[in-house]
This record gives structure tokens, C-alpha cells and sequence, in this order.
């Protein structure tokens, strides 16, 4: 008589910053991969897009609570991996610090005391600063933040590393819940219409839904990479205008227009035209910003998918209510 298969290892993975942009995604990435996840919360039990049943654990605390210890010691007790996604991305410098510099560090000891076998720590090409950057290697450029988040998301890559973990360094991430690069995009075709550098400056960007397949593939699938720092866009770069263009064919952008401006007069017209975003946000969507991803899609042994543009129609329903465009 055969004896019966033995139940197939399902993955424990710890989880901070389940309920964010990136780390809602990659619940539910997890949630088709039948992991069993632990995740971290403040105040609500994260929604997941799947099935996780019972094998959703909330564990209640916070990184930038230095006096509950407990809940990152139950967080990663058991574990075999840990995706540390949750970080402060603008604030008060000494909010940021908490969070990205000192709950880093927090983290990263918990999981080494549980003895976590593998860390996926998320960061982001904010670390660089100010650019133009054009198709730079991963530290190609000195690292020059220009805020106290990425500065102190820096900080947190140190920790990172010093824990063996893989660091992740997304550009420009779009997709359902983008409320930063869309949305900055609309404001500023009204206030500086014209073609920014001849719509010529590529630009790093990932829709969130193959970023949290990357993320996934790296926490489940084994595939052996050593402690570093990886940019983790997709491998093509979208040029700005290419980027205009799909927009206004959904219907979420005005069709672009207007001549072809350098980036001196381009920052003469968003001078003239006060509103939220600054020259330095301009910057990022309108000069080059592109940084090399190959490797670690190879490393993760996964496919990048058709790229952010041809992910945009099914975010279209999320930013058509972001931007107060109706159905």
C-alpha cells in the first residue's frame, strides 16, 4: 500500500507594513502562495485579496515604540522569513528616525534572536538624492538623500545588511493606492504644460503587483542571494513622455501638449505656477531618474511582467476617484 504524501512545508513569513501601499500587495501575493504570515499592526487587522483563513496572525505593536519589545520577539518567533516593508515616508524627522532608523534596528535583532533565515528589507532610490541619474548601477552614485525619510531609510539599510538581509531600492511605484506619482503627474501637467525635456528623461518605475511578486518570490522560492543592495524596478526604464502619453489616453492626464522646454524653463513655469508639489518632486518625473534592475529579477528567477505602462488600465479605476475624475 502507498503510503500516503506528506503535506507539502508551508512558509511562516513575518510581515511589517502589511496595511501600506506595497505591503497590502504582497499580503495578497503571499495569500496565493498559501504562506502563513504574521503580520505586525498598529490598530486593525489587515484585508487580504485571498485566502489566509487562520493562518493570518495579527501581532499588535508599533517600530516606533521603543517599550514594546514583546511584539517584534512575537512577530518573528518562528518565522522562517522576515519582510520588513513598513517604513515612514515623509514627517517629522524624528517620526522618520523611529520608524526607519531605530525600528529597523529593532526588527532586524528581533529576527536575528528567532534565528529568521532570510530578511527582505524594502527601501528606495530616494536614497540618491536629487540626480539627473542615467541607467547607474546599484551605488553608481554616492548615496545623497535629500529628506529625513530617505535619509533615514538609509540608516536603515545599515541595519539591514549588518542582519544579512537583501535590500530592495524601488523607483517610482504605481498601481492601485498610488496617491504620490499619478497624482503629482496631473498637478503637474496643468502647472507646466509642455513636453519636460522633449518628454525624453526615462525613468525607474514598478506597478506594485510585480513588486510584490518579487518580493514574494524572493521570501518563498529559495533562490540564494547573498546580503546586498539591489535596485528593483522593472529592467525597462518608461521615458516621461511615453508616461504622459498613456496617462492622457485613459483619460486621467489632459493631452499633452505645448513645445518641447528645457529643465531651466521648466523650472521657471512650476516657479510661476505655485501648488503642492516642489522642484525637487518635479525633478523625479521629469529628469532622468533611471537606475539598472536587471539582476534581481534574474536572482528571484522572476519574470518582470509587460512593464508599469500596460499595468496602468487596471489601475485606471483607482486613479480616475484619486483625481476626483468620477467613473
Amino acid at each position: 500500500m502507498a503510503a500516503a504524501p506528506r503535506p507539502a512545508v508551508r512558509t511562516t513569513v513575518a510581515l511589517t507594513g502589511a496595511t501600506g501601499f506595497i505591503g497590502s500587495a504582497v499580503l495578497t501575493a503571499l495569500a496565493a502562495r498559501d504562506a502563513r504570515v504574521r503580520v505586525l499592526v498598529r490598530r486593525t487587522r489587515p484585508a487580504v485579496d485571498g485566502d489566509l483563513g487562520g493562518d493570518l496572525t495579527a501581532v499588535r505593536g508599533d517600530l516606533a515604540d521603543p517599550a514594546a519589545p514583546e511584539a517584534l520577539e512575537e512577530l518573528c518567533a518562528g518565522a522562517e522569513v522576515l519582510l520588513h516593508l513598513a517604513s515612514r515616508v515623509g514627517g517629522p524627522a524624528e517620526e522618520c528616525a523611529a520608524v526607519n532608523d531605530r525600528g529597523t534596528a529593532a526588527v532586524m535583532a528581533a529576527a536575528a534572536r528567532a534565528g529568521v533565515r532570510r530578511i527582505v528589507h524594502l527601501s528606495t532610490t530616494a536614497v540618491y538624492g536629487e540626480g539627473p541619474h542615467t541607467g547607474i548601477a546599484v551605488d553608481g552614485v554616492p548615496c545623497a538623500p535629500c529628506s529625513e525619510a530617505s535619509r533615514t531609510r538609509l540608516l536603515g539599510e545599515r541595519h539591514a545588511l549588518a542582519a544579512g538581509a537583501l535590500v530592495l531600492r524601488p523607483g517610482l511605484v504605481t498601481g492601485p493606492g498610488d496617491r504620490w506619482v499619478v497624482p503629482a503627474l496631473a498637478e503637474l501637467a496643468r502647472r507646466v504644460p509642455g513636453r519636460w525635456e522633449g518628454g525624453r528623461p526615462r525613468l525607474s518605475l514598478v506597478d506594485r503587483a510585480d513588486l510584490a511578486r518579487l518580493i514574494t518570490a524572493l521570501a518563498l522560492d529559495g533562490h540564494a542571494a547573498a546580503p546586498a543592495v539591489h535596485h528593483a524596478s522593472h529592467p525597462e526604464p518608461v521615458r516621461s513622455g511615453e508616461l504622459l502619453d498613456a496617462l492622457a489616453g485613459l483619460g486621467l492626464l489632459p493631452a499633452p501638449g505645448g513645445p518641447a522646454l528645457t529643465w531651466e524653463e521648466c523650472r521657471r513655469a512650476l516657479a510661476a505656477a505655485p501648488g503642492r508639489v516642489s522642484e525637487r518632486q518635479f525633478a523625479m518625473v521629469a529628469r532622468d531618474h533611471w537606475y539598472r534592475s536587471e539582476e534581481i529579477w534574474r536572482l528571484a528567477d522572476c519574470p518582470p511582467g509587460p512593464g508599469p505602462l500596460a499595468r496602468l488600465a487596471e489601475a485606471a479605476p483607482w486613479y480616475r476617484s484619486v483625481l476626483g475624475l468620477g467613473g
